[in-house]
């Protein structure tokens, strides 16, 4: 794979690795025509006590069927009502076994971990969902941006674009690029800082990213697969 398709994971792999969460999850079985009541009763019978269906509805892109049939999947995999780091990693690590996900799963985690409490319930995880699925390019943008902003300073540094591109490399697992040296994360960072870094001053900043992925069209034209996505 070349830097210029390593530059597309970095952006869009987040998204990409979704709909095989979104299989783990249960996303994809069939919702019954009619509301159930039993989701929303046990709602408030798990440990962890999240939103009603109505008003995560109201916060999301999501109709009450489908946030039905998200909290089955997500109380199957979770009975507690939240997903500890732990937990998160083991559910990446089985769709890349032949790689290690654990870092890029903590930084997913850490996106997806809003309140820093160590725990991504219920609400999290449809919060974040609604926006990747569902949200403008903007608003995916956004929280792609986020993402690659590890210390949530403002702007993307170069050693955090690195820790990110290592991350995506460990996961996807060495002998997946057998071609490539072990210089290639840090020359892809100086590649992807060369497009985004617009006033060259070492940082890119949120407006700098959107403005580069929404002037890419290979960016934009992989991005709008996801809006149909369910």
């Amino acid at each position: 794979m070349t830097l210029d398709g390593l530059e597309m994971i970095a952006v869009l792999v987040v998204m990409a690795l979704f709909i095989k969460v979104l299989e783990q999850f249960g996303l994809f079985e069939p919702v019954g025509g009619e509301d159930s009541t039993e989701d929303d009763f046990e709602l408030s019978t798990v440990c962890h006590r999240p939103e009603g269906l109505d008003k995560l509805q109201e916060q999301t892109k999501f109709t009450k069927k489908e946030l039905q049939v998200l909290y089955r999947g997500f109380k199957n995999e979770c009975p507690s009502g939240v997903v500890n780091e732990e937990t998160f990693k083991l559910i990446y690590s089985q769709f890349f076994p032949q790689g290690d996900s654990s870092m890029y799963a903590h930084f997913l985690f850490e996106a997806f971990d809003t309140n820093k409490n160590g725990s991504v319930s219920f609400e999290d995880f449809v919060m974040g969902l609604s926006i990747i699925l569902r949200g403008s390019i903007n608003d995916r943008l956004n929280w792609a941006f986020n993402l690659y902003d590890l210390n949530k300073d403002g702007c993307i540094t170069k050693e955090e674009m690195l820790d990110i591109m290592k991350s995506i490399y460990d996961m996807m697992g060495k002998y997946t690029y057998p071609t490539m040296q072990e210089d290639a994360p840090r020359e892809h960072v100086e590649n992807f800082f060369q497009k985004m870094d617009r006033n060259n001053d070492g940082v890119v900043t949120i407006e700098e990213f959107i403005e580069s992925c929404q002037k890419d069209e290979n960016i934009m034209q992989s991005m709008q697969l996801f809006d149909n996505v369910i």
